[in-house]
């Protein structure tokens, strides 16, 4: 103990060198700067690290690198750590990779070491097979350093592509983020923004007022809301940095750490043979009466909770992830609450997009389908609805996790072949005894089939109506399909819950693979 006690007074000044050093790099741009980040409504690059993981768990790296700039006085202005926070630690005991820009040092602005310490966690995050979270606050690239702070967005853009389907990468905006420094969120499975406090946009208003002399603020051009509702960038909104960090935790616990694990999974509280009696009257009586799908989807889930993503982006279709009998599944629906749960350009690629990264990493596909068809309309042709509906087409059909669909009502047209039906390797079809399943609706195939007659008849409402009541007969029903074995059971709705869980436990060791080859061309 006394040898421990009476250390060399060399030895001790080491020892305080090393703790000045950390103690500056902990104190970021310094008190005044720290005080104005808290002012306007933000945490810290530290505090937001300490938040999200578990207590404890943060290991840092690279605290003490400093930037290489010898030009504009930068060699005047050093700080430890460089305007960033990385390192690793442990999110509900699974490992995790970090990243945290500090706005309190140079704005959080990308220098060359800045992007070497991402890249670094980068790397190691794809070596060891663990998430990457990127908690941005930044103003872009380092002027002073010119082209090199270029060279690391592209550094990290590279990194961003190569682990893409290998870990998940999740993004959280929480503060600036503007010009080259969007693309890294954007190419990440999820992007979280806080409310009021974050914008992505790749020119300001103030070169888009020079260029295009229009006039908008940061806020209506890249805030939360645009980028959840209009632009559909964001994933997520949150109305705080706390907010944010606890839906990446959630958003965390229904995903798999890499592409070669399994989904976390927890003991269900919820009987996996729970009847749902409710479900039996749920779809109205006339096809035409909307009903939300999101109290389908409640009344069959563990526990009646459902994590949406994109909530407020082309509400039309519903994504997101949910546990059946404790197993975290994808989950994607039709909305016929909101324009009749038509697929357009926006729905399509909301949906295409959630199915390709459920099938990166595992996570079975269920699928719920009420869907008339594709949104007509000249906007939506002249927009690419053929190409943007085939993303979704072309990520169903590629994707080889479990499938399950369920056809609550209206299964019309290509929407039809498109929503998880059998013909592209959905593995098992439910449908309701309401299930409609034609290449139109009886009214649209009666005028077609019929106009002649029609034209003809005396009484053409009576006439009209008799075959409109023939073609609901022959087609709109699920009898026809599962006649020809495009459907596998016609099922009473209460049972789904039941049904999905048993055909979910039947596909747990499925595999299935698709030619090989480099990549596909999906149709970009």
């Amino acid at each position: 103990m006394a040898s421990q006690k009476q250390q060399p007074a060399k030895s001790r000044s080491k020892l305080d060198q090393l703790r000045e050093r950390e103690q500056r790099a902990e104190e970021g741009g310094g008190a005044a700067r720290v005080t104005k980040q808290h002012a306007a409504g933000k945490m810290t690059a530290r505090e937001r690290v300490q938040f999200l993981l578990d207590e404890g768990s943060f290991q840092e790296f690279d605290k003490l690198v400093e930037h290489r700039s010898q030009d504009f006085g930068m060699e005047k202005e050093i700080y430890p750590g460089d305007g960033v926070v990385t390192g690793h630690g442990l999110i509900d005991g699974r490992k995790v990779f970090v990243f945290a820009q500090d706005f309190t040092v140079f704005g959080g602005s990308l220098s060359e070491t800045h992007a070497e310490k991402i890249c670094k966690v980068m790397d190691l995050a794809m070596k060891v097979g663990a998430p990457i979270i990127g908690l941005n606050d930044s103003g872009g690239a380092r002027i002073q350093e010119g082209v090199v702070s270029l060279g690391g967005y592209a550094d990290i853009f590279l990194r961003n592509t190569l682990a893409s389907g290998v870990v998940p990468q999740i993004s959280c905006i929480m503060g600036p983020c503007a010009g080259g420094a969007v693309y890294s969120p954007a190419i990440t499975d999820f992007n979280i923004m806080v409310k009021d406090t974050s914008y992505m946009f790749i020119t300001g208003p103030e070169v888009i007022k020079t260029v295009t002399h229009e006039d908008v603020t940061k806020e209506e051009l890249g805030g939360a809301a645009t980028h959840n509702r209009k632009s559909g960038v964001a994933h997520f909104s949150a109305d705080s940095d706390e907010h944010a960090l606890r839906m990446v935790r959630e958003l965390l616990s229904f995903v798999p750490s890499n592409n070669t694990d399994d989904a976390p999974r927890v003991v269900p509280a919820d009987s996996p043979d729970r009847i749902e009696p409710k479900l039996n009257s749920i779809v109205p009586e006339a096809s035409n009466q909307p009903y939300d799908i999101r109290e389908v989807i409640d009344l069959i889930v563990d526990d009646g909770y459902f994590f949406e993503v994109h909530r407020e982006y082309a509400m039309n279709i519903v994504v997101g992830f949910a546990r059946l009998d404790g197993k975290p599944v994808g989950i994607v629906a039709n909305q016929p609450a909101y324009l009749a749960g038509v697929l357009d350009i926006d729905s399509s690629l909301k949906g295409a997009r959630f199915v390709r990264f459920c099938d990166c990493f595992n996570i079975p596909i269920v699928t719920f389908e009420d869907v008339p068809g594709f949104l007509p309309g000249i906007s939506q042709e002249h927009g690419g609805i053929i190409k943007h509906g085939a993303k979704l087409l072309y990520a169903y059909a590629e994707a080889t996790v479990p499938k399950v669909t369920v056809i609550t009502r209206k299964a019309y047209g290509g929407a039809y072949c498109v929503m998880g039906s059998k013909h592209i390797r959905t593995d098992i079809n439910f449908a309701w005894p309401s299930a409609e399943i034609a290449v139109m609706g009886p009214e649209g195939a009666v005028d077609i089939l019929y106009r002649r007659e029609l034209a003809e008849a005396s009484d053409k409402a009576s006439a009209r109506r008799a075959r409109v009541t023939e073609l609901e007969d022959k087609f709109a029903s699920p009898y026809v399909a599962a006649e020809r074995g495009f459907i596998d059971e016609v099922i009473e709705p209460a049972q789904t819950r039941p049904k999905l869980i048993r055909a979910l436990a039947l596909l747990e060791n499925k595999r299935d693979t698709n030619p090989p080859k480099k990549h596909g061309n999906i149709p970009l």
